[in-house]
């Protein structure tokens, strides 16, 4: 009788046995926050080192010799387009145009006077008291006498333009750099005077790769408007408050660097940024249709990157991807996963190849939430 009971204690202590390791197996397995692979449109920012000029930046030569007499404005000024810079001595160039003038005068008061015998030599030699030959003489003298009254005409106005040279003016509006010569300074024609910058929008002068180039175009082709907006990132790490818009670009790629250039224009109504300031110019880079890994899902081994994949029987299998880019929180993925597979999205470090865990599916509204973040940084 003892053995047929013994049949059934056994059983019933079995299953009893097994409900409890059940139980400490479920108890065992620790649970991970998983994500699913999605696909979605975003983009990024490039950054490109730039040459920075003000919209006009002329250098202010002399163009007559003379001693600096004034000095009108002084280093930094804004000034107006024909406000007055620079006074070169003119005492003898006052004299050159004095004598300029007599020199006109006379020459135009022998052109009357040749006028007269050419009228009297006329009179004559329809009278047939003269011959034609003379006739010929007072009308070519005549012409050469209107040949000195232009010379000395096109005398005077040169010496008027090099009067007019000893003050030298503002050419635009626009703010005075360093003054190199003083009062009193032997001034020699070219001499360098002073600079003058326009700063009211400033070029900034970058250059892109053929393969961005590329790139930027075939995305100017579906967004030109937002394509060629972009920002300026100073010296110090800020922003400059005024987006810029592309211009133009180089004609052709330069042979050398395979590079090609672009300009940008920035408003700078502030004039906060100087002719020959350094920054860079950020680009928006778009991308459609990509799948996005976040960058805590991910860990890396001898510079490879990996994230680990749940499969059906919930055990966590470590899978190699590469990415084609990088955000604030999240890689954008080139290759390794596929849409719809679900990777451990936090705690990666606490995980080895074939673990069994227990996901917990993360929303795709605190995905787009950390993207949403991403993109007000940018």
């Amino acid at each position: 009788m003892k053995t047929y009971l013994l049949v059934p204690t056994l059983l019933f202590l079995t299953i009893t046995q097994s409900c409890k390791n059940k139980d400490t197996v479920e108890q065992d397995t620790e649970k991970f926050p998983t994500t699913t692979i999605t696909q979605l449109d975003t983009f990024t920012t490039v950054d490109y080192v730039s040459e920075i000029h003000a919209i006009q930046n002329v250098e202010i030569r002399a163009r007559v010799n003379g001693y600096l007499d004034k000095i009108h404005v002084d280093e930094g000024a804004t000034v107006t387009k024909g406000q007055l810079l620079f006074s070169i001595n003119n005492k003898e160039y006052v004299e050159e145009l004095a004598k300029a003038k007599a020199l006109y005068r006379s020459a135009i008061a022998e052109v009357n006077a040749a006028e007269l015998e050419y009228k009297n030599v006329t009179q004559l030699s329809d009278k047939k008291i003269v011959s034609s030959t003379e006739l010929s003489l007072a009308k070519s003298k005549l012409e050469a006498q209107k040949a000195k009254m232009e010379e000395a005409q096109a005398h005077q106005s040169y010496v008027e333009i090099k009067l007019s040279n000893s003050e030298i003016r503002a050419p635009f509006n626009g703010t005075i750099n360093r003054i190199p010569h003083k009062i009193g300074s032997l001034i020699s024609e070219g001499t360098l005077l002073t600079s003058i910058a326009d700063n009211e929008s400033v070029y900034a002068y970058f250059d892109l790769s053929e393969k961005e180039y590329l790139t930027y175009a075939r995305n100017l082709k579906n967004d030109s408007a937002n394509s060629k907006i972009v920002s300026l990132i100073l010296a110090d790490g800020s922003t400059h408050e005024y987006k810029g818009v592309i211009e133009t670009m180089e004609g052709a790629i330069d042979g050398n660097t395979g590079n090609i250039a672009f300009r940008a224009k920035f408003p700078n109504p502030q004039k906060l940024i100087k002719h020959g300031a350094s920054g860079k110019v950020r680009l928006n880079k778009r991308y459609d249709n990509v799948c996005l890994v976040p960058q805590k899902s991910t860990f890396e081994i001898q510079d490879r990157m990996y994230v680990y994949v749940v499969n059906k029987e919930n055990k966590a299998v470590m899978r190699k991807i590469e990415c084609q880019a990088r955000l604030p929180h999240f890689f954008i993925l080139k290759n390794g996963l596929s849409v719809g597979e679900t990777i451990v999205l936090d705690g990666v470090q606490n995980i080895k190849e074939n673990m069994v865990i227990q996901p917990q599916i993360t929303g795709k509204n605190n995905l787009k939430k950390d993207l949403e973040l991403k993109n007000s940084y940018v």
